[in-house]
């Protein structure tokens, strides 16, 4: 149950890939999506590249966004 520091990593880069195919799907450069969100585009650039975990309200304007439930853009499929 107690994930190890390199699982953590493993998801926060399958989550900036899902978040980058997700926004190459919607049609959106980093700055489009940014914008959309209320971010700035280093956020996302940040995300996108596992340097940053992003935080809840952040999450939520993503998916906002995307068009997507909090949960539908954290889910990467690996329960």
């Amino acid at each position: 149950m107690h994930d190890h520091p390199a699982d953590l990593l493993a998801y926060r880069r399958r989550f900036g890939d899902r978040l980058r195919s997700l926004r190459h799907d919607a049609g959106l450069t980093q700055q489009a999506l940014a914008e959309h969100a209320g971010l700035d585009k280093q956020a996302v650039s940040l995300i996108e590249n596992a340097h940053q975990v992003p935080r809840l309200d952040t999450l939520w304007h993503l998916a906002r966004a995307l068009d997507l439930t909090v949960a539908e853009l954290v889910d990467d499929g690996q329960a």
